[in-house]
């Protein structure tokens, strides 16, 4: 993909960033679908970027109950924070949802300043540091998505979301069933119940990931 077209590297022309992927130890690496990108407990040096594909990151609890707290579209940042900590386990799982190519970048290239493309790197840090603040917006809206106490609550403060997000009152959701399921934090199959009694009552209508809000 076109990496001027993604958080970490905007503002910066293609000359620039193809200068600072030497420095950067870039190490691009491809995933299959369901393969594991970044393990829970694991500790890494690197901060990857979705060149293609998607990515989902998620945790499980002892009984093996999983909670998904986002996804990673292609130009999408993950692991960011814990590369920036030396020696903290991640407390996330990082998996591929579908064939997914990801470009690895060394965190410590990334915040030393170097001779080859230090005029570069402020932006390159100011970026890293805009992407640090999206993420926590994100747990934030996924904090106010689960807040509510019944699945439809959750649902439509979800589409809203999406539907604010795409600017129509139809759009692509980015989980299936299960996936939405884990991350607005209730069962698979009441959720279910619960979307078909929104179409019935004509407050929605989906077809698989596609969703159009009504009335």
């Amino acid at each position: 993909m076109d990496l001027t077209n993604t958080q970490l590297f905007r503002g910066m022309q293609e000359p620039e960033i193809t200068s600072l992927l030497g420095c950067l130890n870039a190490a691009e690496r491809n995933f299959q679908k369901g393969e594991t990108i970044l393990s829970e407990g694991s500790i890494t040096e690197n901060i990857g970027i979705v060149l293609s594909g998607m990515a989902v990151i998620s945790c499980n609890d002892i009984w093996g109950n999983t909670s998904i707290f986002g996804n990673a579209a292609p130009g999408s940042v993950f692991a960011e924070v814990y590369a920036c900590i030396p020696g903290q386990p991640a407390l996330v799982t990082v998996s591929a949802a579908e064939d997914t190519s990801v470009l690895f970048l060394n965190v410590g290239r990334v915040l030393t300043t170097c001779t080859n493309a230090c005029p570069f790197h402020t932006r390159l840090i100011r970026n890293l540091l805009t992407v640090c603040a999206h993420k926590s917006l994100q747990l934030s809206q996924r904090i106010r998505h689960t807040s509510s106490k019944s699945i439809r609550g959750r649902l439509m403060s979800f589409f809203s979301e999406c539907a604010r997000h795409s600017g129509s009152s139809s759009f692509l959701i980015p989980y299936n069933r299960q996936q939405l399921a884990d991350y607005l934090n209730v069962d698979r199959s009441a959720m279910c119940n619960e979307l078909s009694k929104m179409q019935k009552e004509d407050v929605i209508e989906y077809n698989r990931n596609h969703i159009l809000l009504k009335g």
